[in-house]
């Protein structure tokens, strides 16, 4: 494929953030010190990243066309079928912009490989850009990873490369029918959460160690529940109920399960307002799920395609 130009997509740092909320770096640094944190602490964050994305980005200018865009403005935007799409920040970062390409290569660079784990991070700004231009002559290497997909029955849809939560935005209970092959029943819970490959040590792995931690207090000798190896590739997702709750109208039959082509997860909303379905964290961009909607979850037919070298 010929590239026309790549999008370096940027994240803003927590000292950017405290000066947008707190209107100066003065008025910010007061708050911080006089809480008895440790402000220089953001700054030096904040240096290591932007010194990262200047690097990278003087270097990557020089081969093709670029482009640079802020996280925020990730739903609003549209990428060409022949963008190369660059990332620089936290893993977070990764799983907010897969979920607007559709086959756009994807590399993600780990701007401070010191403190930022980076499992989804393999290049760092030394050796992205000889990555870069190996895709660019058509010589790179990439890694599918499933992602999962929502229909609405009223043909809205979305993705998630980490997870979904189907619920509601505030902190009472989610009402709903769920009905995953044959078996169907009410419930009223704290919502669901529908885990893929790459999103398996997230979200998901938080309710095994709750689940865990559980057993360990109230059920005698402890049995540890394994939390499923799910590969990025994967042909199937995985649904855990949160908190259900048994009543004269609700059951909890149904609190967890798989979910592949042949057997989708379908969920009907029962609240009357204030149901939502959003992914990989990201709240402000979501699907109204209320009273007359239902929601079909399973696996996509887009991957993302990240870049391993």
């Amino acid at each position: 494929m010929d590239y026309e130009k790549i999008v370096l997509v940027t994240r803003k740092t927590r000292l950017e953030g405290l000066i947008e909320r707190f209107n100066t770096r003065a008025q910010a640094r007061f708050y911080i010190e006089h809480s008895g944190g440790d402000f220089g602490f953001y700054e030096r964050e904040h240096e290591t990243y932007h010194a990262a994305l200047a690097h990278l980005r003087n270097e990557l200018q020089r081969l093709v066309r670029l482009q640079v865009i802020e996280r925020a403005f990730l739903p609003n935007f549209l990428f060409a079928k022949n963008d190369l799409v660059v990332t620089i920040g936290i893993d977070g970062l990764v799983v907010n912009t897969a979920k607007y390409l559709d086959g756009q290569p994807l590399v993600a660079v780990n701007p401070d490989p010191k403190n930022i784990d980076g499992v989804l991070l393999p290049f760092d700004v030394d050796s992205a850009p000889a990555v870069v231009r190996r895709v660019l002559r058509g010589q790179g290497q990439f890694r599918p990873v499933a992602m999962a997909e929502t229909h609405l029955n009223d043909g809205q849809t979305l993705l998630a490369f980490n997870d979904f939560f189907i619920g509601v935005r505030s902190h009472i209970s989610a009402r709903y029918l769920v009905r995953i092959g044959s078996r169907e029943e009410h419930h009223s819970s704290s919502g669901i959460i529908v885990a893929t490959g790459a999103g398996a040590t997230g979200w998901l792995s938080s309710l095994f160690n709750m689940a865990n931690g559980m057993w360990a207090t109230f059920g005698g000798e402890r049995i540890p529940l394994t939390r499923p190896d799910v590969p990025w590739d994967t042909e199937w997702l995985v649904f855990v109920v949160r908190e259900p709750f048994v009543s004269k109208t609700s059951s909890a039959e149904i609190v967890c399960g798989v979910i592949n082509a042949g057997s989708p997860l379908v969920i009907e909303s029962e609240m009357p307002e204030g149901g939502v379905i959003f992914s990989d964290g990201v709240e402000t961009d979501y699907l109204a799920f209320n009273a007359g909607t239902i929601a079909s979850i399973g696996l996509s037919t887009r991957k993302t395609l990240l870049v391993v070298n």
